[in-house]
Parts: structure tokens; C-alpha cells; sequence
């Protein structure tokens, strides 16, 4: 696929694709994300959630966090938190560090599950294959991660389409009846709008992936196509499972609730396969951030990270995950998730979008001058 190597790619669709294929399980993989922070406040009230407020936040905050590290060359969290919190990274790192474990105890949990419930095999099978495949892509390095995350995007694209068509076919009077209702419970917005820091919080995963940008309109750009690209997948899910409403509310796992009851057990192999690839993404985009940031903090003192030792912090990192895990699926997404967005909206949000700003305008008139 030579297209993924072609500087338009690299620059303003590989930054969307690589935000999107690490949100994706924390975001809305499972499809239990989708029902806590929007379906749950009505059709109609999740749908302006996830277009009016959750997508326009992303634009924005992507926009200028690709800028911001475009402006200082800060393509790990590390060094993006020390420029733009100066003395304070460290609060930017807890924050950073506390929403991965989150993370991934979800996705450890989920492809658990999945294994167990879909394939008959122990929940402990579904999280060593995770953990192998992780292990092997950190150890592979940076471009090899890029290019499994696009390529799997593309993978998830066609999937998610297809489960939406079919849905469509099969419970279009559904879908169509619970939008006329047009049910919008209050804080739909605030929902909207923590579903979107949250998932924020997942930007240091992308930053290795930023070297190629070198104008201003190029950040920008990538910021709202990554925007874009982020929630499509989501909002094609979304509009599948209106079928289901209200009966999906209380599923573990809606994806699979879904379409178990469209009867078609080709997709439903398919969206399993492409489900715990999604965790893989995800998990691969996290622990590689740390993995970036430990290497760019060697290199300052003249060392390099081991090869060997990327795959060895993913185990250490995802077993701490797995610890986690053990409160459950739904109270981690439902309380986890939600105590985290306004964490990110204080460490990372306002200082980013005031003094971020401000560094930005000032580092570009001093290079101007």
C-alpha cells in the first residue's frame, strides 16, 4: 500500500487514523460508551451530543495540540507537557498515565470476553493473544505501528459500514421510529462534552506520528479530518443500534447484542475479529507513547531503549490493567471514564487552548522576526 507512505497520507489523514484507532476501544468499541455518554439521554439528545458537542471539540483541541507540537517539535507527551505546563509536566504525565490503565483494564476486560463468550476458550486465552500481538508491535517500533493502525482503520471502516447497512435493512422501521420520537434527556451536552475529554486524553498517543507536518494550515487540517475520522465509525454504530433502544441500555457489551440479533453469523465473526483488533490498537498506541517518552528521556542522557525492553513494559503495563479490571466493564466506563474528563479538561484543556495558544503565537513571531 503505497499510498501509506505519500506525504498528503502522512500528513493530514495518518494523525486521524492513528487518533481514532487508539480512542477506539476506550471510545466506542465495545459499544458500551457509545450507550453510557449518549443513547442513554435519548436518540435524538446522543445524536446532538456526539455532532454538535463531541465532534466540534475534537476539531479543536486537535487543531491546536498538532500545531502546538508541530511549533516545539514535541512528538512525545513528555516533552509536549513540559512546553506547554512547564514545571507542572509531571501533573500532565499522572493524568496521562491514570487514564492508560484505565484504558486498557477496559480493553483487557472486553478481550476477555470476547474469547470467552464468542470462541469458548478461557478468559485468560483472549488476553495473552492481546498481549502477544501488542508485544510484537512495540518491538517492531514506530513504523510498523503506523501502519498497522491505518491499514486495521480501513478494516474497521468497511466492517462498521456493513453492520450499519445491514442493521438499516433489517431494523430500518426501528431505527427510523426511535428518531421520530426525537427523545432528548437533559445533560445530553455535559455528556457530550466529558465523552469528548475523555477520549482527549488519549492525544499522546498520536504524537509520533506528527513529524510530518511543517505548515500551520497542514495541523489544522489534520486536526478536523481527525475529528472526522474519529467519529464516523461511532456514528455508524450509533445509528445501528436505535433498532435496539431501550432494550441495548443495559448490555455489557452492545456490539455484540447487536448483532447477534441481525441473525447474519459471517458479520458477526467478522466485527468479533475486527472488535479485539481494535483492542489491540489501542492498547499498541498507549503503551507505545510510553514507550516513545522513556526513549526520548534516555536519549537526553546519551542511551537508547532496548528493543527488548519495549514488549517486557507492555506486559508490566497491561498486567497493572488487568488488576484493574477486576471492578468490571460498566462501573470503569460508567465512573472511571467520567472522573477522568474533567482531569483532562483542568491539566490539559485550559492551559492548552490559554497559555498553549499564547506559546504558539509567541514561538511564531519570534521565528518570523
Amino acid at each position: 500500500m503505497s499510498f501509506l507512505t505519500r506525504p498528503f497520507f502522512r500528513k493530514y489523514l495518518l494523525p486521524g487514523f492513528v487518533f481514532q484507532s487508539i480512542i477506539i476501544a476506550g471510545g466506542y468499541g465495545t459499544g458500551r460508551e457509545l450507550v453510557e455518554y449518549f443513547l442513554k439521554f435519548g436518540p435524538l439528545g446522543g445524536l446532538l451530543g456526539m455532532l454538535l458537542v463531541t465532534t466540534t471539540i475534537w476539531a479543536i483541541i486537535l487543531a491546536v495540540t498538532f500545531e502546538f507540537s508541530r511549533v516545539f517539535h514535541a512528538y512525545d507527551y513528555r516533552t509536549f507537557s513540559l512546553n506547554l505546563l512547564g514545571r507542572f509536566w509531571f501533573v500532565f504525565e499522572i493524568l496521562f498515565l491514570i487514564n492508560m490503565l484505565l484504558v486498557l483494564a477496559v480493553i483487557g476486560s472486553a478481550a476477555g470476553i470476547i474469547i470467552r463468550d464468542n470462541f469458548g476458550l478461557p478468559y485468560l486465552v483472549g488476553v495473552l493473544i492481546m498481549l502477544s500481538v501488542i508485544g510484537f508491535l512495540t518491538f517492531e517500533g514506530s513504523g510498523t505501528i503506523a501502519k498497522f493502525l491505518s491499514i486495521w482503520s480501513f478494516v474497521l471502516y468497511a466492517v462498521y459500514i456493513i453492520f450499519f447497512i445491514v442493521s438499516f435493512f433489517k431494523f430500518g422501521s426501528q431505527i427510523e421510529e426511535s428518531l421520530s420520537r426525537a427523545v432528548i434527556l437533559p445533560r445530553w451536552s455535559i455528556s457530550g462534552f466529558k465523552y469528548a475529554l475523555y477520549n482527549i486524553a488519549n492525544i499522546p498517543g498520536v504524537f509520533f506520528c506528527l513529524n510530518y507536518l511543517e505548515k500551520r494550515k497542514e495541523a489544522i487540517w489534520a486536526g478536523c479530518l481527525g475529528s472526522l475520522i474519529g467519529i464516523i465509525p461511532g456514528l455508524f454504530f450509533y445509528l445501528a443500534i436505535l433498532g435496539h433502544y431501550p432494550s441495548i441500555l443495559p448490555q455489557e457489551i452492545p456490539a455484540v447484542f447487536a448483532i447477534q440479533r441481525l441473525r447474519f453469523p459471517l458479520l458477526l465473526i467478522l466485527f468479533q475479529v475486527v472488535l479485539f483488533g481494535t483492542l489491540i490498537e489501542t492498547g499498541t498506541g498507549f503503551i507505545h507513547a510510553v514507550n516513545e517518552r522513556i526513549q526520548t528521556t534516555l536519549r537526553e542522557r546519551g542511551k537508547e531503549l532496548p528493543r527488548w525492553a519495549r514488549p517486557l513494559i507492555a506486559f508490566i503495563l497491561l498486567c497493572c490493567g488487568l488488576g484493574i479490571s477486576t471492578f468490571g466493564l460498566i462501573p470503569l466506563i460508567a465512573k472511571g471514564y467520567g472522573g477522568l474528563s474533567w482531569g483532562v479538561f483542568l491539566v490539559f484543556i485550559l492551559p492548552l487552548l490559554g497559555a498553549g495558544v499564547l506559546k504558539i503565537k509567541n514561538k511564531s513571531s519570534c521565528s518570523s522576526s
